[in-house]
């Protein structure tokens, strides 16, 4: 079995610059209770967007495990659009409603899920019996866990926490089991 653990980021303090957007202060306080959480866990490997405030959640994890952070790009957050969203949760809602819609410019639903979870198909199959930590994001977490089961829809991603983990065990790559083990 490979155990997944998806760790949504933090709480971060909004800028327009989503590579670089950092934690807020709140955000490092949660990201020191995520790692006390995995601190007695084996974990063999640790993956991420390479958005910062996904890098900065699980550095803390990486630390105490002597691991590096591979960040790969399509484990981003999926883009909503090239324009001004104005009511996020509105979009957010549409998107989720239309799976192969798009706003001008973003991904769709389809896509999004597409791009990631061919990623994470990669890395399941690339770490056979092995515990991974993913930093991640909220709408692209949920797209992948979706792909897999329906249940995890547009309800689901907004009783999300940040930060929030779930574990989720795969057996080759048929997902067996999936539990939220921590959230603030």
């Amino acid at each position: 079995m490979t155990v997944i653990y998806f760790v949504r980021h933090a709480h971060s303090s909004y800028t327009a610059d989503e590579y670089n957007r950092p934690l807020s202060e709140k955000g490092f306080e949660d990201r020191e209770r995520v790692t006390k959480l995995f601190k007695d866990k084996i974990i063999h490997a640790a993956y991420s967007s390479p958005y910062k405030r996904a890098i900065q959640t699980v550095e803390g994890i990486a630390q105490e495990h002597n691991l590096q952070i591979n960040t790969i790009d399509s484990l981003r957050e999926r883009i909503l659009s090239n324009r001004e969203i104005i009511d996020f949760d509105d979009a957010i809602y549409q998107l989720w409603s239309q799976p192969n819609f798009a706003f001008e410019g973003g991904e769709s639903n389809e896509s999004a899920m597409e791009r990631a979870i061919t990623t994470l198909q990669k890395i399941v199959l690339a770490h056979p019996n092995d515990n991974v930590v993913i930093g991640t994001h909220g709408n692209i977490m949920v797209l992948m866990m979706h792909y897999f089961d329906t249940q995890f829809d547009y309800t689901f991603w907004k009783d999300l926490a940040m930060p929030d983990v779930y574990e989720l065990t795969f057996e080759n790559f048929m997902l067996r089991d999936v539990q939220r083990i921590w959230r603030e």
